[in-house]
């Protein structure tokens, strides 16, 4: 999957999406796997209000942050708590809401009470995020021909955040989900691999469900956290304290300024893009340097990797080969 088309992206995503100055960092943000390139996963530590009684029945909502734009990871976040509690705690009392609809102040402060070990939050909720490098998701579905699309990594990403929190023993008996795709479709696919749970996907469950809400902000706060940390590299050469890229998605002015304008002729940019996407790919192409390397096609990987393929005599295409790099063996006929 390219870059979402510009007709798609709506203004105010690009708005929401901007990375902001100041943003707290969340433990969700390792440093030195962000700067490699490398994608990983975060789990906070299960509540001691559950592990008091972990048969408590918990609900778990599941949110994504950063999936269209070419700069920065893609980073899905869950948010789990008491069952009982999920409306009153996370709606009434803290006003968690869909991280569009919180200015970035909001939410980079209910993600820091959220990390706090004093708050009600820390002490009754656990949480967890998978951060997808821009590498990594390039690099998927580049070798895969575009097969390993955004929705499969999606997928994937969200099953794995889900299994390892049930590894950890919590009840968890209701699931939402924000939607990538038909909700249906989704759904059913998440139902064959957790039969035992009750799961709800839908659209704008962001805004739905109070526990999907949250994990939204976890999601959008790791997330700019991760820009922060990724645009400091260039900071410092730069001596620039503002981040020029913007929000990071194709149709915005700032990010195809800040790609062109940063673009290695041969190498192109850093950890931080997805070569993928098709605003990346065409500047190489018309902007890159002007030599194109080709690589062969590979032969049969299992035949190059034989041990006897080492050996003269081990095979008769390999004794042929060898005795016409010589020359042709002369035989009886000639004479």
């Amino acid at each position: 999957m390219d870059d979402l088309p510009d007709s798609q992206v709506d203004s105010q995503d690009i708005a929401d999406d901007a990375p902001v100055g100041n943003v707290f960092r969340p433990p969700s943000i390792h440093r030195d796997s962000i700067l490699a390139g490398e994608s990983y996963s975060h789990l906070s530590t299960v509540p001691a209000a559950l592990r008091a009684d972990m048969s408590t029945a918990c609900v778990l909502g599941v949110d994504e942050a950063g999936r269209g734009p070419v700069l920065g990871p893609m980073v899905y976040a869950l948010y789990y708590l008491p069952l009982p509690m999920h409306r009153l705690l996370l709606a009434e009392t803290h006003h968690f809401d869909d991280s569009k609809a919180l200015t970035p102040a909001v939410r980079s402060e209910l993600m820091e009470k959220v990390c706090s070990p004093q708050t009600d939050l820390f002490q009754h909720c656990g949480w967890a995020t998978r951060s997808m490098s821009a590498r990594d998701i390039s690099a998927a579905q580049l070798k895969a021909n575009g097969a390993y699309n955004l929705n499969a990594q999606a997928m994937d990403a969200t099953v794995d955040l889900i299994q390892q929190v049930l590894d950890l023993g919590v009840n968890v008996c209701e699931v939402y989900i924000d939607t990538i795709g038909p909700p249906a479709t989704y759904q059913k696919r998440l139902e064959r691999i957790f039969p035992s749970l009750s799961i709800t996907v839908a659209k704008k469950a962001d805004s739905l469900y109070p526990c999907v809400s949250a994990a939204s902000v976890c999601a959008k706060v790791t997330r700019d956290a991760s820009l922060d940390v990724l645009y400091s590299t260039y900071a410092e050469i730069a001596d620039c304290g503002e981040m020029a890229w913007g929000s990071g998605y194709p149709s915005d002015g700032r990010c195809t300024t800040w790609l062109k304008g940063n673009m290695h002729p041969l190498f192109g940019w850093g950890h931080e893009c997805r070569f993928s996407w098709g605003t990346a790919k065409e500047m190489l192409e018309t902007k890159g340097a002007p030599c194109r390397i080709e690589w062969p096609e590979a032969e049969d990987a299992t035949d190059n990797l034989k041990l006897t393929g080492f050996f003269l005599g081990a095979e008769e295409e390999k004794e042929d080969e060898m005795v016409s790099w010589f020359g042709k063996r002369v035989t009886a006929e000639v004479f």
